[in-house]
């Protein structure tokens, strides 16, 4: 055996390889994707028309063997995977597509379908998601009320994973949180002087989505009412400061007008009826 290769040699491996790999035992397409929330069915494609007179389709979960078709005779693994896929598989003998009933979250994963004729592979990388819950809006109980005049929100939903926790105002996005790993117990904040009923908090992931109205004026005052006390309107605010100082100047003028009327007739009465004293 030479002690080294030279450059040649090692093109011409290569090359064999490539060739091997492309009229060898397969050749992998793309791995595709499927979504579907738990409790559905989903049915994986094996890409195949027809199947062929002794021809042998075979599906794997990752590297498990969980179920396979052969003139028109299906096989199914059930303490493949710890029997997690029992009674939950069906197989179509006529295009070898795998179906599972009754999704679970732990069904998430990769499926390839393999044929005993064919050279090619198909991989299908399957995410089932959990169902998602109705959000629920509560006063921010943490915070002291006295203490702040906003209003304080929170927007929670429990044992949720993969999902995004919104507050919209309108059709516009407030605020948001992403949440990756599964949670007992996600919240929200939300800070504001008063709210209206265009508030809502969104709970989604990639296929699904909740979502829950502010409507409940019990929680916090509405804007509304914040006006009425504020009067938020500028001109408004100009039209009373200046009725405001309208009065002021009115009141005023009668006291001194009242003040000087009492004078002069507290000096008639003295004029007329002069101090005996003298």
């Amino acid at each position: 055996m030479p002690k080294h290769i030279n450059y040649m040699d090692m093109m011409f491996i290569f090359i064999c390889l490539c060739l091997w790999s492309l009229n060898g035992v397969f050749v992998a397409d793309a791995v595709k994707s499927e979504s579907v929330t738990e409790g559905e069915s989903v049915s994986l494609n094996s890409r195949f028309t027809q199947i062929h007179r002794d021809e042998e389709i075979e599906w794997k979960f990752g590297d498990v063997l969980i179920a396979s078709v052969m003139n028109n005779k299906s096989m199914f693994y059930d303490e493949s995977a710890e029997g997690r896929f029992r009674d939950r598989l069906k197989l179509d003998h006529q295009t070898g597509s795998l179906t599972i009933i009754n999704s679970r979250t732990t069904d998430s994963g990769l499926y390839t379908v393999s044929s005993s004729e064919r050279d090619t592979i198909n991989t299908i990388n399957l995410t089932v998601y959990a169902r998602l819950p109705v959000p629920v809006i509560s006063r921010n109980s943490s915070l002291n009320s006295s203490s702040s005049s906003s209003c304080s929100l929170v927007c929670s939903a429990v044992n949720v994973s993969h999902v995004t926790l919104s507050w919209f105002k309108g059709n516009s996005v407030f605020s948001s949180i992403r949440v990756s790993d599964l949670s007992s117990r996600s919240d929200l904040l939300l800070h504001l002087e008063c709210v209206d009923d265009s508030y809502s908090c969104v709970l989604n992931n990639p296929i699904r989505i909740q979502t829950q109205h502010l409507n409940n004026t019990q929680l916090c005052h509405t804007c509304a009412a914040e006006e009425s006390i504020h009067c938020c309107g500028f001109t408004e605010a100009v039209i009373r400061l200046a009725l405001s100082g309208l009065v002021g100047v009115a009141t005023v003028a009668v006291l001194v007008y009242d003040i000087r009327s009492r004078s002069l007739q507290q000096k008639k009465s003295v004029q007329k009826y002069p101090s005996n004293s003298d």
